[in-house]
């Protein structure tokens, strides 16, 4: 069986309505870029829509003609015969807004003053992208999903999906994800913020005046975060104390393997990563809360909930520990709402939804057949 989505394509949805943000800044208009694998059906009702986490885009599934080693974030989870089955649905990826892979963000040029937003584009937070994201739905005809899914921040959007239109999602996948974040968390995003922030070349968020890019800043930003995205035990696994050359320097040059990898990270990421877009989503993610109007009682806050709910955590993911599923899991059953649970053993840390772990996808595959057949194909 061929389980590749295979070649896909980016489509751009333009939008013309100006669009208010929560913090009642406004974009007069925007674009949105997605891609989507699998067939809509006659009846339109096995659609899912794939949120992704702070680093991700729209390439969900598949490969560019162009450039086949370019293969989807999440391809192992969707395509054809895979957990998240391209047979059965119509999948849809999108880059989210303020991002940089094509959807309206800092970079984009803004019609107003023909240079890009950067600084001034304003704050936006996960209600504001599930807002967006409606919009496109509603362009693609779509009035309920058969499910929104994400991990991480994706997982959060896909909460906000049940509590911002209730009656549009029949089923979220949150997957090692959190009702907000903790106070250690919220310190790490404020201590790679500021890594951006404090490099000369940022210039207030409008480097690109300069012909600059705050690349020091963007590489450490990612080499903190790759290490709360792994666990103690990978990174053992993996690097241990390892010495690069094998023995030892005496400088302050890379020695241990683990430097290595961090700083290939951390270059990687700063040569394709937009700073300002960095920024946005490390507070979009701080932002995220839905008890906070319901005086911090989370029970409260999913009462206007609908959907049944997957919630998948991983034993070793410190930064969203299983804890923070239990305690998403405990505010639905509180409302009475359909719940499975699943708390998977992998040794990957944070980046275990992002692995092909055989007790993640079978756990997924099962749910996701289930939902399959609450729709004619």
């Amino acid at each position: 069986m061929n389980t590749s989505a295979g070649i896909v394509s980016a489509q751009h949805a333009v939008f013309d309505t100006p669009f208010i943000f929560k913090s009642g800044a406004v974009l007069l208009c925007y674009e949105l870029v997605y891609e989507t694998y699998g067939v809509l059906n006659a009846d339109k009702s096995n659609a899912i829509l794939v949120c992704h986490a702070l680093s991700g885009h729209h390439h969900v599934a598949g490969y560019y003609a162009d450039n086949p080693n370019n293969v989807g974030w999440w391809d192992t989870m969707i395509g054809p015969g895979k957990p998240v089955d391209t047979n059965k649905f119509f999948v849809i990826g999108l880059n989210n807004l303020g991002g940089c892979h094509g959807s309206t963000g800092p970079s984009s040029i803004n019609p107003e003053t023909g240079k890009p937003y950067g600084a001034s584009f304003p704050v936006v937070t996960v209600e504001d992208w599930v807002v967006s994201q409606s919009r496109l739905a509603n362009l693609l005809g779509i009035r309920q999903f058969a499910a929104v899914m994400g991990g991480s921040l994706g997982g959060m959007q896909a909460m906000q999906w049940s509590l911002s239109y209730p009656e549009r999602v029949r089923h979220v996948l949150a997957i090692a994800t959190a009702p907000h974040l903790t106070a250690e968390n919220i310190a790490f995003n404020d201590v790679a913020r500021n890594a951006i922030l404090t490099d000369p070349d940022f210039h207030g968020g409008n480097f690109y005046e300069h012909g600059v890019v705050p690349t020091r800043g963007l590489r450490l930003a990612r080499m903190l975060g790759h290490i709360t995205y792994l666990s103690d035990d990978a990174m053992a696994d993996k690097f241990g104390r390892s010495l690069r050359s094998g023995k030892l320097g005496y400088n302050y040059d890379i020695e241990f393997e683990i430097e290595s990898y961090l700083r290939y990270q951390g270059d990687k990421f700063a040569a394709y990563f937009d700073a300002n877009t960095y920024l946005l989503m490390t507070k979009a993610l701080d932002y995220f809360d839905p008890a906070r109007d319901y005086n911090d009682n989370l029970d409260q806050a999913f009462a206007a909930a609908r959907a049944d709910f997957l919630v998948l955590s991983f034993t070793t993911d410190w930064r969203f520990s299983p804890e923070r599923s239990r305690t998403i899991v405990n505010a639905l059953l509180h409302n009475r709402l359909n719940v499975s649970y699943s708390e998977i053993s992998s040794a990957h840390g944070h980046d275990s939804f992002l692995m092909q772990h055989e007790h993640y996808h079978e756990v997924m595959r099962a749910y996701l057949n289930r939902i399959a057949g609450e729709f004619s194909s």
